[in-house]
């Protein structure tokens, strides 16, 4: 069988083609969502052929989600989908629109109170317990075995529990992402206080370092990647606990609390606003922390593009 880059290069057009007559013969609304699909498509090929350039960077993933909102908006349009079942992303940005104030608070006691306290709190501790086993290997066989089971524990069990434990305000949601957060951040920070090789350990002894100055001089350096990974994985996982425990038991605002009073009223275009915060929130935090890796970790073979 060929390849595609033996095939003759009319062959996806053509291809592309016979499948939008396709559609038409078969649904008219189906053919007209197949004509955008592919035109996004081929553009956006073309667009990341062309290089590595900032721009391109930029425009190609900008244009790839504009494609998925325009086909989403013109399915919802053309089926006659209901609200209740799925709204259009208009209908969704107005409403964004109309209930900024709603959503800003909602933002704040979610997000900043629980959520990012939570995550600095939960990662926190895991790094400092991660420098207390690197030193105590008693502490290695112990302490991580009870780690692994509290993070197999299920958040709707253990998230009514703190609710009740730390009452109903940001403080028990910020509990519930450091229950979330601890244990992966805590594995990374162990495996990077590790990956310093035995040569480089043996030349600090040499040296006559203490264990401090080995760490801050190699094995730290060295863990970086590690516990950027960590912190990465973590800025899901705190958006994902704090708006989970706010179901369990919150004041009269909050994203998870919005989200289950909208779902009752069957208000689905305001639970896809909160949904959308949560997304736009998530994206920018994962990329602050992206960012900063890149700054302080750009000696690593990971960060290079070239």
């Amino acid at each position: 069988m060929k390849s595609l880059s033996a095939m003759p290069p009319w062959t996806m057009p053509a291809l592309a083609v016979a499948l939008v007559a396709l559609g038409f013969l078969a649904d008219p609304r189906l053919g007209a969502i197949l004509a955008v699909w592919l035109g996004a498509w081929g553009l956006n090929a073309i667009m990341a052929s062309r290089g590595r350039g900032a721009g391109v960077r930029f425009f190609v993933p900008l244009l790839f989600g504009a494609t998925l909102l325009g086909l989403w908006e013109m399915a919802v349009r053309l089926y006659e989908i209901s609200p209740i079942i799925l709204p259009a992303p208009s209908a969704i940005a107005a409403t964004f629109a109309e209930n900024t104030p709603t959503l800003w608070a909602d933002f704040r006691q979610t997000i900043l109170k629980g959520a990012l306290s939570g995550y600095v709190i939960g990662c926190g501790a895991a790094f400092l317990t991660a420098v207390a086993i690197d030193r105590s290997p008693f502490l290695q066989r112990g302490l991580l075995p009870v780690g692994n089971f509290i993070a197999a524990l299920p958040i709707v069990g253990t998230a009514p529990i703190l609710v009740m434990w730390f009452g109903f305000g940001w403080q028990s949601k910020a509990a519930v992402v450091v229950a979330m957060v601890f244990f992966p951040m805590l594995v990374n920070c162990v495996q990077g206080m590790k990956a310093s090789e035995a040569m480089q350990r043996d030349l600090m002894h040499t040296y006559a370092a203490s264990y401090w100055q080995s760490l801050l001089k190699l094995r730290l350096p060295t863990a970086m990647p590690f516990i950027f990974n960590g912190l990465k994985i973590c800025t899901t996982l705190a958006l994902i606990g704090a708006i989970v425990a706010e179901f369990f038991g919150s004041p009269v605002v909050g994203m998870g609390f919005r989200i289950k009073i909208e779902v009752g009223r069957l208000s689905m275009d305001m639970v896809w606003a909160s949904i959308t915060v949560a997304a736009m929130a998530g994206t920018a935090f994962y990329g602050l922390v992206a960012f900063i890796e890149r700054r302080l970790t750009f000696w690593h073979p990971s960060q290079r593009t070239g």
